[in-house]
C-alpha cells in the first residue's frame, strides 16, 4: 500500500539552457511505496527534472528533500548514495560481456564475481526476472537486457527507483512481469518516479501523477480516475486528434521482395530467412514484432545499408539489392530507423547538417560539390515548423534534444522528401500522444497521396490504426501479409509466435 510519509520533496526547482526553459518552479512529492507518474509531452521537461534528481544536472534555482534532509547530488554517484537509483531508456551495456561482468561495470564496489553470480540468482527470483548471470548480453532479448539494468539497480537497495519509459521495447507479456516486479517494490516501500507516453498503462499502474507542459506543472490527478485522453489532452492543452484513415483502393505493386535470405553484419544480429512481402501505391504494410527478430536487418536491406539483398528487393519491378542508401534515395526509396541518435542522426551535428546527410540529393542541397547552407537551413526549418520540433533552431546540435522531439524531426525529414517508399522502425518510439498522432497522421497522408509505407513497430494499437495489412516477424521469418480489417489480438499473437504457416483465419 502507498504510504502519506515524503520521500523526496521538490520546491521550485528550476533550469535554463541557452534559448529554452527545461523547468520552471516545478514543485511536488514523491511518497514513500508510491508509483508516481511523470506525464508531459516531447520537451515538457521530465528529462532535465529525473537528471537533476539523478545528479546529472545541477539546477539553477529551488531545492530538494529527501528524507528530511537536504539533497544536492553532485554526480549519479552521489545520488545512489543517498538511495535514487536509475533505468534510462537507452540501455548501457556491453553486449561482448555476460550478465554479470556487466552488473560489476554498475556498482561503485563489486563484489568477487562469483558471489556477485550468486546475488543476481537471489535477487532475480526473488522479483521474477530471472537471469543467468553467465549468459553474453549480446544473446538476450530487449527485455531481458532490461533486466539486467533493473537487477543491477535493485542490488543497491534504492529507496526511489527512476524509470524512463521502461516499456518501449518489451511484449505485452514482458510488461505484465515488469509491473509485478514494481508492484513488490512498491509494495516494500521502495518509491518509484515512471516516465512513459503509455497512457493506459500509467492508468494501470500508478497511484499518482504530476503532469508537465513547457517546463511547469499544469496539473495533477489519480491516473486510475480519469481516461488515458483526459490525460493527453491535460499534457498538450488542447482536444486530441485521432488520425484519419479514409477507405482507399491501393495502386499498382511499388516494392517487392521475393525470398529474401540474408546474414546480419553484427554476430548477434538476426539471419533473415525467405521474407516476400508487395507493397502497393497508397499501401500501409505494418510489420510487427518483439525486439530482436530482425527488425533492423529488415530496414537495412529494404535502405541499402546491407547489400546483399542481390535481386530480392525490387523497384517497379527493377532490382535494387545491389544498390547503396544513395542510390535508392536517389530513386525515392527512403528510410528511418529505431536508433535515432547515433543511426538516424549524428549527435553533435547541428539539425542543419543532419538534414544534409539524408536530403542533400532529393533537396538539391548541393550543387557541384559545394553545400548550399542557405538551402539547407531553410530545409531543416521547414521539418522544425511542419512536425512541431521543439528546438530553439536549426543550428541546435541533434543530441540536444529530448528523444521525442529528435524522432518527430527525423521522421520528418524523410516525410519532406516526398518519398515513393518509406521504411520507417519504430516511428513513434518515446513520442507523446498528441505527436504521436501527428506523425500516424503523416503516415497515413504520405500513403494518401501514392507512397507505399512499411512500417515496423512493436506497438500493435499502432499498426493496428495505421495499416491496411500486418505481417509478423519472428526470428527472421515474416508471415504472410493479412487484412487488419478483422484481425484479432488473438490471431495477431499466434503470428507474433511463429505461426505463419497454418491459417490462422481459422483459429
Amino acid at each position: 500500500m502507498t504510504g502519506t510519509e515524503e520521500l523526496l520533496r521538490i520546491e521550485g526547482l528550476g533550469k535554463a539552457y541557452p534559448g529554452v526553459v527545461a523547468n520552471d518552479d516545478v514543485s511536488f512529492a514523491i511518497r514513500r511505496g508510491e508509483v508516481h507518474a511523470l506525464l508531459g509531452e516531447n520537451g515538457a521537461g521530465k528529462s532535465t527534472l529525473v537528471k537533476m534528481i539523478y545528479g546529472l544536472v545541477r539546477p539553477d534555482s529551488g531545492q530538494m528533500i529527501l528524507r528530511g534532509k537536504p539533497y544536492a547530488p553532485a554526480s549519479p554517484h552521489a545520488a545512489r548514495a543517498a538511495g535514487v537509483a536509475m533505468v534510462f531508456q537507452h540501455f548501457s551495456l556491453f553486449e561482448a560481456l555476460n550478465v554479470a561482468e556487466n552488473v560489476a561495470l554498475g556498482m561503485e564496489n563489486p563484489p568477487p564475481q562469483r558471489q556477485l553470480a550468486r546475488r543476481i540468482r537471489e535477487v532475480s527470483e526473488t522479483y521474477g526476472l530471472p537471469l543467468d548471470p553467465a549468459r553474453l548480453v549480446g544473446d538476450l532479448s530487449a527485455g531481458e537486457r532490461q533486466r539486467v539494468e533493473i537487477i543491477r539497480c535493485l542490488l543497491q537497495d534504492p529507496k526511489l527507483l527512476i524509470m524512463d519509459e521502461p516499456t518501449s521495447v518489451l511484449t505485452p507479456q514482458e510488461v505484465e512481469i515488469l509491473f509485478l516486479t514494481l508492484r513488490k517494490l512498491s509494495a516494500e516501500g521502495t518509491a518509484i518516479l515512471y516516465i512513459s507516453h503509455k497512457l493506459e498503462e500509467i492508468r494501470s499502474l500508478c497511484d499518482r501523477a504530476t503532469i508537465l507542459r513547457l517546463g511547469k506543472v499544469v496539473g495533477r490527478c489519480t491516473p486510475r480516475e480519469v481516461s488515458a485522453r483526459d490525460m493527453a489532452e491535460m499534457m498538450v492543452g488542447t482536444a486530441l486528434q485521432t488520425p484519419a484513415r479514409p477507405d482507399h483502393t491501393p495502386g499498382p505493386p511499388l516494392l517487392e521482395v521475393r525470398n529474401l535470405t540474408l546474414r546480419p553484419a553484427s554476430p548477434f544480429g538476426t539471419t533473415l530467412r525467405d521474407i516476400s512481402f508487395t507493397v502497393c501505391a497508397g499501401e500501409v504494410l505494418g510489420i510487427g514484432g518483439v525486439a530482436g527478430n530482425g527488425q533492423d536487418e529488415l530496414l537495412s536491406a529494404l535502405s541499402g545499408e546491407a547489400r546483399g539483398a542481390g535481386e530480392a528487393v525490387s523497384l517497379r519491378g527493377r532490382p535494387i539489392g545491389r544498390l547503396g542508401p544513395t542510390e535508392r534515395r536517389g530513386l525515392a526509396v527512403l528510410s528511418a530507423p529505431e536508433e535515432r541518435l547515433g543511426h538516424a542522426a549524428a549527435p553533435d551535428m547541428s539539425l542543419t547538417e543532419n538534414a544534409i546527410l539524408t536530403a542533400a540529393r532529393r533537396e538539391g542541397l548541393q550543387n557541384r560539390g559545394f553545400l548550399s547552407w542557405g538551402k539547407s537551413r531553410s530545409f531543416a526549418e521547414k521539418v522544425i515548423r511542419a512536425f512541431d520540433v521543439r528546438t530553439p533552431g536549426p543550428g541546435v546540435a541533434a543530441r540536444a534534444l529530448s528523444g521525442g522531439n529528435l524522432q518527430k524531426f527525423v521522421i520528418g525529414r524523410e516525410i519532406l522528401q516526398r518519398p515513393d517508399v518509406l521504411v520507417v522502425n519504430q516511428p513513434t518510439w518515446g513520442v507523446d500522444a498528441a505527436a504521436a498522432a501527428a506523425i500516424r497522421q503523416a503516415l497515413l497522408d504520405l500513403a494518401q497521396g501514392g507512397a507505399a509505407v512499411v512500417v515496423i513497430s512493436q506497438d500493435l494499437d499502432e499498426l493496428m490504426e495505421i495499416s491496411d495489412r500486418f505481417a509478423a516477424l519472428n526470428e527472421g521469418r515474416l508471415s504472410a501479409p493479412r487484412s487488419t480489417r478483422g484481425l484479432t489480438m488473438k490471431e495477431i499473437g499466434l503470428m507474433l509466435g511463429g505461426a505463419h504457416d497454418m491459417e490462422v483465419a481459422h483459429v
